[in-house]
């Protein structure tokens, strides 16, 4: 990280991020070469994250070509406007990148429990009931086993050069 100052060191801290962020965006490599990005609802344990998709398509498709990935969230805390010098615009914010390796799981107790910790983090009053087997069959979980994991904030008053 080049603004050493501005990395969030404290463990708790980047899981807590990762724990309120609604949208995460996925970094795979496309078949023509080229890097794609896919936001998504996920959840995070500890070591892992986890997301759900189709059984097929280009996310898919990607995964089981080079299963090694990228994941992002950043939360937007505050937009500073610029004040006479357009350098001193500014945003504060707080994010987290990672790097690991994507499985799709075929342990039908882990695609439950992972579906089940989905909702729960976006649905947390419940009401939703349980999987139907039809739609547990057209679904696909996927665990993302962490390799390195940076978090990164910016709270200062004012933009600064270097």
């Amino acid at each position: 990280m080049r603004k050493a100052k501005k990395e969030i060191k404290d463990k708790a801290h980047v899981d807590e991020i990762l724990a309120n962020a609604h949208v995460g965006r996925l970094g795979t490599m496309g078949k023509d070469g080229y890097p794609m990005i896919k936001p998504l609802n996920f959840f995070h344990t500890g070591e892992h994250i986890y997301f759900h998709s189709a059984t097929e398509g280009e996310k898919i498709e990607d995964i089981l070509r080079d299963n090694r990935i990228c994941f992002e969230v950043d939360v937007p805390l505050r937009y500073v406007k610029a004040k006479g010098d357009p350098c001193s615009a500014f945003y504060h914010y707080r994010s987290v990148i990672l790097k690991g390796r994507a499985e799709i799981i075929k342990d039908a107790k882990e695609k439950r429990m992972a579906l089940k910790a989905l909702l729960e983090k976006y649905q947390p009053e419940g009401g939703y009931g349980d999987f139907p087997e039809e739609e547990l069959a057209i679904t696909s979980v996927i665990r993302i086993d962490i390799e390195a994991m940076t978090g990164k904030e910016d709270l200062t008053e004012r933009w600064r050069r270097g």
